[in-house]
């Protein structure tokens, strides 16, 4: 189709590398990236800055041949400008992929500034641009007037679920003497290959530390809820109050639990314990892993203190909670991402129902690939179903739209491995598998898509 430009609406992770993608394959049209801060702010975030991280710092395992490193490393291969700025802003996190958050927003804006296929505006899109081709990266803020302009676009209710933010503590507030530095399992792995198990700092409470938290923390009061604040939060960020509820020892079998870790001090498995993760490259501050909550700042203050090591806790930032807005993907979108019922707009990010930083750059890239297609006139084409972005996509516009959950990548949303693979083959090597073949599935789609030539892929070594 003809256009005069390509409206990419919101600046966050699945909007800067959809914007991104759509100039490094030099569309003959306007590329116009609008993010609404700092005009207008939101409840989560605190800077002007492009892809701004406002929960964890964490974009979890990097594991090779786990499905998490699986998305990643098909994004690598893409060329993802937001995959190549984690590498270089990475900090100490095991196996996994954090990143210092100013910095790694930092350097987000500064490409998308600095390229000049790129025009930004800081304002407000009310409604969706009537002739243009858009792609809607708003994110889990979605402004009340957007949000209400896609609803009357798609004909359906907004849908809402709850996200919640970690607090964060200074780390010259956390007592040394009675954390221990370790991953679990001893896991951890430099970028030059080297081991490192130290990449946690480690809060380990025994039978009697832990009973006095628990009972204080499903004793404390909450920030109180306006009307549309139902209890329906995303299961897998539930905040440890709502987890405590359910049980003495949910805790222990989720964001506190002990299994792989031992105290050097004492050789022996904690009872429970609270585990601290590095915020920035500077080492300065450390988030509270799981450790999301909707309680009063005076009561977390209180209740965080009663943690080993946190006693005299500085708290830079409070645990929070924001709501976060989907829509009901499978009644909307073809696999392309596209509404079915104006397929000139795409959705991505988190507004489409993915569920994950990884996630929504996932989204963003492929929009942008997706929509310079669609304004060169070649049709759009999805990645293969055997691919994890393929997997992704197909989960997205095919799951039951009467029951519809944002998904993170996970194994069980690829196809499965056909009956000529034993059945008896360990999990591991089967996970290997798929992912080989999900790797040159993806290669070659890349091969017929990419309208530049196609980067060399970025080894993790290498970023």
């Amino acid at each position: 189709m003809t256009a005069e430009r390509i409206t990419v609406i919101g600046g966050g992770l699945a909007g800067c590398e959809a914007a991104w993608q759509l100039a490094r394959r030099g569309v003959d049209v306007d590329v116009e990236l609008y993010e609404m801060r700092p005009a207008v702010p939101t409840p989560a975030h605190t800077t002007a800055l492009f892809a701004e991280l406002v929960c964890s710092n964490s974009l979890k395992s990097d594991r090779e041949n786990s499905a998490s490193w699986l998305l990643k490393e098909e994004l690598r291969r893409a060329g993802s400008l937001l995959l190549r700025i984690a590498g270089d802003c990475a900090v100490p996190a095991g196996q996994a992929l954090a990143v210092d958050r100013d910095r790694f927003a930092a350097q987000v804006t500064q490409a998308i500034e600095q390229e000049p296929r790129i025009r930004i505006r800081r304002e407000e899109v009310r409604d969706i641009p009537a002739e243009s081709v858009v792609i809607v990266a708003t994110g889990p803020l979605t402004s009340d007037s957007l949000a209400e302009s896609i609803a009357r676009v798609t004909g359906a209710e907004r849908l809402y679920f709850y996200d919640s933010i970690s607090p964060i503590v200074d780390a010259d507030s956390i007592d040394r003497n009675k954390v221990f530095a370790a991953s679990r399992y001893g896991k951890g792995i430099e970028a030059d290959g080297s081991s490192d198990t130290d990449d946690y700092l480690n809060c380990p409470m025994d039978e009697h530390e832990y009973q006095r938290f628990y009972e204080a923390l499903i004793a404390a009061e909450e920030v109180t809820r306006h009307e549309f604040e139902n209890a329906n939060y995303f299961e897998a960020c539930l905040p440890i109050e709502e987890l405590a509820r359910r049980g003495r020892d949910t805790l222990r079998f989720g964001p506190m639990k002990p299994v792989g870790l031992k105290d050097p001090r004492t050789g022996k498995m904690p009872y429970a314990v609270v585990q601290l993760r590095q915020e920035n490259i500077r080492a300065d501050s450390y988030n509270l892993v799981g450790f999301q909550n909707h309680l009063k700042f005076a009561e977390q203050k209180q209740i965080l203190r009663l943690i080993p090591g946190l006693e005299s806790a500085e708290l830079l930032r409070y645990g929070q909670i924001h709501r976060n807005t989907y829509v009901n993907a499978p009644a909307l979108l073809h696999s392309t991402l596209q509404l079915r019922a104006d397929p000139r707009i795409f959705l991505a990010g988190q507004i489409c129902g993915v569920e994950g930083y990884v996630e929504s750059i996932a989204t963003g890239l492929l929009a942008g690939i997706h929509a310079a297609r669609l304004v060169q006139a070649e049709r759009p084409q999805a990645p293969p179903r055997a691919t994890a972005c393929g997997s992704l996509c197909h989960y997205v516009s095919s799951a039951d739209p009467r029951n519809y959950q944002p998904a993170n990548i996970a194994f069980d949303l690829l196809p499965p491995l056909c009956a000529a693979v034993p059945a008896k083959r360990d999990k591991q090597a089967r996970h290997a598998l798929q992912c080989e073949i999900a790797l040159r599935k993806f290669d070659e789609w890349l091969r017929t898509v990419d309208q530049v030539p196609a980067p060399e892929p970025v080894s993790r070594t290498s970023i």
